[in-house]
C-alpha cells in the first residue's frame, strides 16, 4: 500500500520538474522530501526518478505510478470535500418515502437521530406503499424511499436510475385469535398444516404477495377473507376478532395493535426484505447520511426485534 503522501510528491515532482521546486510547493525542505522518495522507491522496487543537473525527470515506471497516483489523489480529495459535507450538513431539504409498517414502527427513531445530527435539514414524509416509493425516487419527487419485496415472488425490476440497499429481512409467521390452536405451540408449523383453515388473504393480485399467497392456496388455506389491499393493522384486527388466520411480517405480529397469537411457519421460506430506495447518480450528503443511520435502526431491529 502506498502512502499518499509520497504519491503527492511524486506527482509535485513531475509537475515541477525538480525536487528542490517540488518541496518548496510541498512545504517540505529538499532532504525530507528526497527521504520521502526514496522511501516509494524502495515500495515499487523500482527507480521512479531520474536527477540530472536541472533537476529530475520520471522513469517509464515513475510515469505509470504517477499517473495512477493522480486519480488515487482526486479520489482522496473528492472523498474529503464529500465527508466534510455530510459531517457539516447545514440546510437543505431530505425528502423520504416510507410504506405503514416501517413508517410507524421504524422510522420515527432514526428520524430523531438524524435531527440531532443536522438540525437544520428540513425533512418532508410522504406516504408511499410500494412500488410507489420507487417510482417517487425515479422521478426525483424523493431522495429516499423505503420499500419492500417478499419471497417467494418474481424478481422486482428497478429503474436504470435506482438502486435499492436491503436492510432488514424478516420472516413471515402465522397470526390467529388469542388461544387459537395453531399457536398453542411454538415450534415451526409445517404450511401443510394450513388446509382448511379460514385464510384472511391479502391481496392475492398485489405483486408484492402474488407468490406469497400463491403457496399458502397449494399449502390448502381456504380464502375466507379478502382484503384488497396490504393492510396489516386491519388484517390482524380481522384475525383478533377470529374471523381467520393470515400470514404477516414478523415486524407486523409483534407491535400489533389488536391482541394475536403468533407462531413461526414452514422453514423460513416466507420473507419480506425492506429496502432503502436511492438514486444512483452522485453523492447526495443528507441521504447517504439517513442511509448509514437506517442501517444502525434496522441492524438493531434484526438484532432484538421493535
Amino acid at each position: 500500500m502506498y502512502d499518499p503522501n509520497r504519491l503527492a510528491a511524486l506527482v509535485a515532482v513531475a509537475e515541477a520538474g525538480s525536487i528542490t521546486r517540488a518541496a518548496e510547493r510541498l512545504g517540505y525542505t529538499t532532504p525530507a522530501l528526497s527521504q520521502q522518495l526514496a522511501k516509494l522507491e524502495r515500495e515499487a522496487g523500482t527507480a521512479l526518478l531520474v536527477r540530472h543537473h536541472r533537476g529530475a525527470r520520471l522513469t517509464g515506471a515513475g510515469e505509470l505510478l504517477a499517473a495512477r497516483a493522480r486519480r488515487v489523489l482526486d479520489e482522496l480529495e473528492q472523498a474529503r470535500h464529500e465527508l466534510a459535507r455530510l459531517t457539516g450538513l447545514s440546510g437543505g431539504t431530505l425528502r423520504l418515502g416510507t410504506f405503514q409498517t416501517a413508517g410507524i414502527h421504524l422510522l420515527p427513531s432514526v428520524l430523531s437521530a438524524f435531527r440531532r445530527a443536522h438540525p437544520d435539514v428540513e425533512l418532508t414524509v410522504a406516504h408511499l406503499e410500494p412500488p410507489a416509493g420507487v417510482e417517487a425516487v425515479a422521478a426525483g419527487d424523493v431522495d429516499l424511499a423505503l420499500t419492500h419485496s417478499y419471497a417467494p415472488a418474481d424478481p422486482v425490476q428497478l429503474p436504470a436510475s435506482v438502486r435499492a440497499e436491503p436492510v432488514l429481512v424478516e420472516e413471515l409467521v402465522l397470526v390467529t385469535a388469542p388461544g387459537h390452536v395453531l399457536t398453542s405451540d411454538s415450534s415451526r408449523l409445517p404450511l401443510a398444516a394450513l388446509a382448511g383453515q379460514p385464510l384472511i388473504s391479502m391481496a392475492p393480485d398485489h405483486p408484492a404477495r402474488r407468490g406469497v399467497e400463491a403457496l399458502l392456496a397449494r399449502a390448502g388455506a381456504t380464502p375466507s377473507v379478502l382484503v384488497a389491499t396490504p393492510v396489516y393493522a386491519l388484517v390482524c384486527a380481522l384475525v383478533s376478532a377470529g374471523l381467520g388466520i393470515a400470514v404477516v411480517p414478523e415486524m407486523v405480529a409483534r407491535t400489533a395493535v389488536t391482541p394475536v397469537g403468533t407462531r413461526p411457519l414452514g422453514t423460513g421460506e416466507l420473507r419480506r426484505t425492506i429496502s432503502v430506495a436511492h438514486r444512483a447518480d452522485g453523492p447526495a450528503p443528507a441521504a447517504d447520511a439517513f442511509r448509514a443511520l437506517l442501517r444502525g435502526a434496522f441492524g438493531r431491529a434484526r438484532q432484538g426485534g421493535v
